[in-house]
C-alpha cells in the first residue's frame, strides 16, 4: 500500500510498496549511536521519519554478486603420472657395455688384413712354370684322356703310361700317334690285332684287350687337331711315362717332336701335312738342317718305325 505523500511520485505502470519505521526502533538507534560516540542522530531521525523507506521487503537482503559471463571454466586436467623407472640390464649386457670398444683405424686396418695377406702369399709364391709348345698344348687337352688312363697316368679303365709304361708299348713316338689317331675302331675295321712294339716286356698290347680307344684324328671323326694329338702324345711320353729327354735314346726325338722349337710341330700346326698322309716331307730343325721322319699313316700291325729302325 502506497502513502498519499508518495502518489504522485509512482509510475502508473509500477506498484510502489512503502513501509513506515516505527518510532521506538528509531529512538533506540539514536541511543545506541550516542553511546558509541556517533553523535545525535536527531536530524537524520527526523529525516528519516519524514522519509519513509523505499527500499521494497523483497530487496532487504542484498543480492548476491553475479558471477562472471561466458562459457564455464573447465577443470584442469589431472597432473600425468611420474614415469616408472627403467628396468636394470642384465650382467651380461652391461659388461658388455663397460667393455672397450674397438677404435676405428683398427677396424679399418683389420679390413685390410686380407688384401695384405693374399698380397703376401702372391710375394713370397714363385709362379708356376709356364710351359708352352707341344708339351703345354698337351697339358691342356689331356683331360678328356685322365678319365680312362688317370690324371697322372697311373691307369683304370685304359692302360696305364706311368712307370714307363707308355714306352715299353710304344717306343717309337710315331707308332703312339697312330694308334692315337684311328683308334681302336679303325684298327679292328683294318684286321689289325697287335698295336705297338710286338715283342713288349710283359707281353704285346691286343686290339680291344683293355677297352675302346676313341680316335681322335679329324680323319677318323675325332676332335682333336693333327697338332694337339703330338701334344697330348709328348705329355703322355715325356710328362706322365717318365721319357727322359736328355737321355741318348729321347733326345733326337725329343727335339723333334716335342721341344718348344719342334719343326714337327710347326708343320702340322701351318698345315703343311697330316698325320695321316703316307708321305711327308722332309722338314727343317731349328739349326736349318733337313730331317725326315717315319710316316705316321693309316693302321698297321706291330710297329713300323721299329722294323725300320
Amino acid at each position: 500500500m502506497c502513502g498519499e505523500s508518495f502518489a504522485s511520485a509512482c509510475s502508473p505502470s509500477i506498484l510502489c510498496r512503502v513501509t513506515e519505521i516505527p518510532e521506538h526502533l528509531l529512538k533506540r538507534s539514536r541511543e545506541r549511536r550516542a553511546a558509541i560516540g556517533k553523535g545525535d542522530d536527531a536530524g537524520d531521525a527526523d529525516t528519516a521519519a519524514s522519509t519513509p523507506a523505499s527500499t521494497p521487503a523483497t530487496t532487504e537482503k542484498a543480492a548476491a554478486p553475479a558471477g562472471p559471463s561466458g562459457p564455464p571454466v573447465r577443470a584442469a586436467a589431472p597432473a600425468p603420472e611420474a614415469p616408472k623407472p627403467p628396468k636394470p640390464d642384465p650382467a651380461y649386457v652391461t659388461a658388455a657395455k663397460q667393455r672397450r670398444k674397438v677404435p676405428w683405424w683398427a677396424m679399418a686396418t683389420l679390413g685390410l688384413m686380407p688384401v695384405w695377406g693374399f698380397m703376401y702369399v702372391r710375394a713370397v709364391t714363385e709362379p708356376p712354370e709356364v710351359v708352352e709348345g707341344p708339351l703345354g698344348i698337351g697339358a691342356e687337352q689331356y683331360g678328356t684322356c685322365a678319365a680312362c688312363h688317370g690324371a697322372a697316368g697311373g691307369g683304370g679303365v685304359g692302360y696305364p703310361f706311368a712307370g714307363e709304361e707308355v714306352l715299353k708299348t710304344f717306343p717309337n713316338i710315331e707308332d703312339q700317334l697312330r694308334y692315337v689317331y684311328w683308334g681302336t675302331g679303325e684298327y679292328n675295321l683294318a684286321g689289325v690285332d697287335i698295336y705297338g712294339n710286338p715283342d713288349r716286356e710283359g707281353g704285346p698290347h691286343v686290339t680291344n684287350g683293355l677297352g675302346v680307344m676313341p680316335q681322335q684324328g679329324s680323319l677318323a671323326g675325332g676332335g682333336l687337331t693333327d697338332y694337339e694329338i703330338l701334344g697330348v702324345v709328348c705329355h703322355e711320353r715325356y710328362t706322365l711315362g717318365g721319357a727322359d729327354p736328355t737321355s741318348e735314346e729321347y733326345e733326337v726325338e725329343f727335339e723333334e717332336f716335342c721341344s718348344e722349337e719342334s719343326a714337327v710341330f710347326s708343320a702340322l700346326e701351318a698345315g703343311e701335312f697330316s698325320l695321316a698322309d703316307e708321305e711327308v716331307p722332309a722338314l727343317v730343325d731349328e739349326a736349318g738342317e733337313e730331317f725326315e721322319i717315319d710316316v705316321i699313316g693309316p693302321p698297321v700291325e706291330g710297329s713300323p718305325a721299329a722294323a725300320e729302325g
